[in-house]
């Protein structure tokens, strides 16, 4: 007999579905990734080659899934309505005031009741980092951890996300990150458009004060939002955008990261592009 799957049981596999697709995937896995897999240390990612051997530990090491357990086709990617022109650009900020008008946008948000996302929030996530940051991280939206501390990407996509910062040579304190929407959506769900739509105002403030020299969209969902046009990810990646007088580079979100580690070498590949704009190479061991 067919197994009858409860409504919470569907409820669970459309939302996990719903993840895959906003992040464009062309093919999916059908048994779950080795959890001895996923890195909780923070990686040594100082030579050039030690940095290439640790995005790609986890691709060579994993067995990869008989053809009969792919899904060839790419499914289809749900009609949604055209997204709002963002805003004009700002007027420069002195670099010296910069610090100061970011407060001025976190002021204007407030106790935020602009959309529904506020009723599940314990704290709203503004952003995190260096006022003057020429590379500025831009996510989906908080998690739990987030949720409870108030800053973005703190939890163990934010552990990752660290490790990939520090593998372009650079410290967390020295960019800038910030959310496609402040407040957690339940069970951490894809934001509605009417929320992403609601919310990104203030995002496209944050980017015009910080004034980056390269924006990185981490996930479908951001990449979705500052682009205004949705589209697989597979179509964005490798390749410079431009936005708001920044060099955009899309990559895979650090949650994604952590749930399939075969792509960490792609998504190491999205980071040399961004690296290469800026002028950066990776530390060196000693």
């Amino acid at each position: 007999m067919p197994r009858v799957l409860d409504t919470a049981m569907q409820q669970e596999i459309a939302a996990r579905l719903r993840f895959y697709c906003d992040l464009g995937l062309t093919e999916f896995y059908r048994r779950p990734v080795d959890p001895a897999l996923m890195i909780e240390e923070p990686m040594d990612m100082g030579a050039p080659a030690l940095a290439h051997e640790a995005w790609d530990r986890d691709s060579s090491t994993a067995s990869q899934p008989p053809a009969a357990q792919l899904v060839q086709e790419e499914p289809p990617i749900p009609a949604r309505k055209p997204l709002p022109t963002p805003p004009q650009i700002a007027a420069s900020v002195p670099v010296a005031d910069r610090a100061a008008a970011l407060q001025l946008i976190r002021d204007d948000i407030g106790d935020c009741t602009r959309c529904a996302l506020h009723k599940g929030r314990n704290k709203l996530v503004f952003g995190d980092g260096s006022a003057q940051a020429r590379l500025f991280f831009v996510g989906e939206g908080p998690g739990a951890d987030e949720d409870a501390q108030g800053i973005p990407f703190v939890g163990r996509a934010g552990q990752l996300l660290n490790n990939m910062i520090a593998a372009m040579g650079l410290q967390r304190e020295e960019v800038y990150i910030a959310n496609v929407v402040k407040c957690r959506p339940p069970g951490n769900r894809t934001p509605e458009p009417d929320e992403a739509n609601t919310c990104s105002p203030f995002l496209f403030r944050q980017i015009d004060v910080v004034r980056p020299e390269v924006l990185v969209a981490l996930g479908a969902t951001a990449a979705t939002y500052l682009l205004g046009q949705r589209q697989p990810l597979a179509g964005l990646r490798g390749r410079v955008h431009s936005f708001r007088g920044a060099k955009l580079i899309v990559t895979y979100h650090p949650a994604y990261l952590l749930r399939d580690p075969r792509q960490k070498k792609e998504a190491w590949a999205d980071l040399q592009i961004a690296m290469r704009e800026l002028g950066l190479k990776p530390p060196t061991k000693g």
